[in-house]
C-alpha cells in the first residue's frame, strides 16, 4: 500500500494543514543545487517553512532544519551533496536539535545511499504534506514519480504554494512539471516524473502578483515549454505562445524569458509570438546537445542538424523582421540591438561513442552558427537513463579535449558579438553588488558591470557599454530608468 493512503488527507486543501505552527521559533536553511526550476522550488519551500512557524536563518550554523534541494543531472552536482555531509555531521554535534531535508530531483541509487546522512528525503511533489512528515523523527520516501497513482495523488497542486521569491524583482513561474522526452542521457523524467502542465489561470494569476509586487523580470519555466498545453472548460487549447501572449498582455513594465524549449516542436506560431511580444526579451537557449546526426539519434533527441540550423535561421529572420516592423520609427532608450536575437545552446561532449569525426561535426556546426553563449557539459553517465545500455568509452581526458575546443571557438564568437555593444546605451536590471560595482543583465541576457549605489538593485537603469569581454560587458551609469 502506497504512503499517501495511510494518510487521511485526499481531501486537503492546499493550505489547510499551514495553520498548524509545530516549530515557532525554529529556524531553517535552504542550499539549492541546479537549474531555475530546482530554484522555484526553494522558494516553494521557504514560504510553506515560514507558514508553519519557521524563520530563516542567515547560515547553516544558525538553522534548525537544513534542506538540501539537489540536482542529479551530472554526477558532479550529486557529490557536491555528498561534499556536504562532512559538515553537517560537525554541526549536528554543536546543535543536537539540527534535522536535515534532502529534495529535489533524487534518483533511486542516490536515495539509498544518502538515508544515513538525512534526517529527511522527501519529494518535492509532496511539499504540501511536508507539516506532517516533519513531526515524525525521521521519514524517508522516494516513489516512483512515474507510477500513475502517485500522479493523479499529487499532480503540480505543490505549485500552488505561494512562492516566497529570493529576489522580488525577478520570478520564476513554472508552468509545467515533468518531461516525457526520454533523451537517452537525462534523469528528469524519472525524477520529476511525466509532464503535467499548470493551468492557464493559475499561471497569469502567479504573473499578475509577482508583477503588482514589483517584479521586472518573470522567466517562463519548464523542462520543455514548447510541450504545454492546457485544456479550458469551453474546450479551447491553450498552448504555449498563447500563454506567452497572455504574459505579455499583463499591464506593467517588466521583461519576460522562458527556458527550456525543445528544437523538435518550436512551431513558427511560437517564433511570431516572441518576436510580436515587446515585453519578450531579445534572448532564446535553444539546446542542440550535438552538432552529428547519429548521436542526435543515439541521445533519442528527435531532430536532425539541418533541421536544427534551419530552425536558428528562420528564427533570426523572423525575429529581426517583425521587431524592425514593431519599432520602425526606432528603437526606444536602451534598446540597442533590439532586432538581433541572441541564441545560446547547449552541448553535451563525449556522449557515448562519439568519435573524433562526430565531434568534427559538432564543431563544424558550432561555426555556422556562431553562438554568443553556450553551456558545454563533459558527458556523465546517469543511472536510470536510457544511455545506461551504451558504454561510456570516452576518456576523461578527451573529453576535456573536445570541452576546450568548443570553449575557444565560443570565446570568439560571443566577443564579436558582445563588441557590438560598445558604444552603445543599454537597458540593465541590476542583480547584485560587488566590490562597489553593480552587476545586472541585459535585454540580451548579457552581463554587465558599472559602478552604482547598492539601492539601484532591482531597477532599470541606463548603462553605456565601454568595454566587451567574451563573458561580460563593461559599462558606465548613466541614467536611471525607474526606482
Amino acid at each position: 500500500m502506497l504512503f499517501y493512503q495511510n494518510f487521511k488527507v485526499k481531501n486537503l486543501l492546499i493550505f489547510s494543514i499551514l495553520k498548524n505552527k509545530i516549530c515557532l521559533r525554529m529556524k531553517y536553511f535552504i542550499i539549492t543545487f541546479g537549474c531555475q526550476m530546482n530554484k522555484s522550488d526553494s522558494e516553494r519551500i521557504a514560504f510553506l517553512l515560514e507558514k508553519i512557524g519557521y524563520q530563516k536563518a542567515s547560515n547553516e550554523r544558525e538553522a534548525d532544519l537544513i534542506v538540501v534541494n539537489m540536482c542529479s543531472v551530472r554526477q558532479s552536482a550529486v557529490d557536491r551533496v555528498y561534499g556536504l555531509t562532512k559538515k553537517f555531521n560537525q554541526l549536528k554535534a554543536q546543535n543536537s536539535k539540527l534535522k536535515t531535508l534532502l529534495t529535489g530531483c533524487i534518483l533511486k541509487k542516490d536515495f539509498l545511499n544518502f538515508q544515513k546522512f538525512f534526517d529527511y528525503i522527501l519529494p518535492i511533489k509532496t511539499l504540501n504534506f511536508w507539516p506532517q512528515f516533519l513531526k515524525e523523527e525521521k521519514f524517508h520516501l522516494l516513489p516512483n514519480q512515474r507510477e500513475k497513482e502517485f500522479v493523479e495523488k499529487f499532480s503540480c497542486d505543490y505549485l500552488k504554494i505561494q512562492p516566497k521569491y529570493e529576489k522580488n524583482f525577478s520570478a520564476f513561474i513554472p508552468i509545467s512539471t515533468g518531461c516525457d522526452n526520454f533523451c537517452s542521457f537525462c534523469v528528469v523524467p524519472y525524477t520529476r516524473g511525466p509532464l503535467i502542465c499548470r493551468p492557464a489561470k493559475e499561471i497569469l494569476e502567479e504573473a499578475k502578483e509577482a508583477v503588482k509586487n514589483g517584479a521586472k523580470e518573470i522567466w517562463l519555466l519548464g523542462q520543455n515549454v514548447n510541450d504545454y498545453k492546457c485544456k479550458m472548460q469551453n474546450a479551447k487549447v491553450i498552448n504555449f505562445a498563447k500563454i506567452l501572449k497572455m504574459v505579455n498582455e499583463i499591464p506593467g513594465n517588466f521583461w519576460i524569458r522562458f527556458t527550456s524549449p525543445h528544437p523538435k516542436n518550436f512551431s513558427n506560431e511560437l517564433i511570431e509570438t516572441m518576436a510580436k511580444c515587446e515585453k519578450f526579451t531579445p534572448y532564446l537557449n535553444l539546446p542542440l546537445q550535438s552538432g552529428d546526426d547519429q548521436i542526435l539519434k543515439r541521445m533519442n533527441r528527435n531532430y536532425t542538424v539541418k533541421e536544427y540550423k534551419n530552425l536558428v535561421k528562420k528564427i533570426r529572420k523572423v525575429f529581426k523582421k517583425i521587431r524592425r516592423l514593431i519599432y520602425s520609427k526606432g528603437f526606444p532608450k536602451g534598446y540597442a540591438l533590439e532586432d538581433t536575437i541572441s541564441i545560446s545552446t547547449d552541448i553535451i561532449v563525449g556522449f557515448c561513442g562519439e568519435t573524433k569525426k562526430q565531434f568534427q561535426n559538432t564543431v563544424k556546426v558550432f561555426k555556422e552558427i556562431k553562438f554568443d553563449m553556450a553551456y558545454i557539459a563533459q558527458y556523465s553517465l546517469r543511472p536510470q537513463t536510457l544511455a545506461e545500455k551504451f558504454e561510456d568509452n570516452v576518456p576523461k581526458k578527451e573529453k576535456e579535449r573536445r570541452w576546450k575546443i568548443l570553449q575557444k571557438i565560443l570565446e570568439k564568437f560571443a566577443q564579436n558579438f558582445n563588441k557590438k555593444f560598445v558604444g552603445k546605451e543599454v537597458l540593465v536590471l541590476p542583480e547584485e553588488f560587488k566590490n562597489g560595482f553593480l552587476i545586472g543583465k541585459t535585454r540580451h541576457h548579457k552581463t554587465v558591470k558599472f559602478e552604482g549605489e547598492k539601492e539601484l538593485i532591482g531597477n532599470f537603469v541606463l548603462v553605456k557599454i565601454e568595454k566587451a569581454f567574451p563573458w561580460g560587458l563593461k559599462g558606465k551609469l548613466i541614467e536611471i530608468i525607474e526606482k
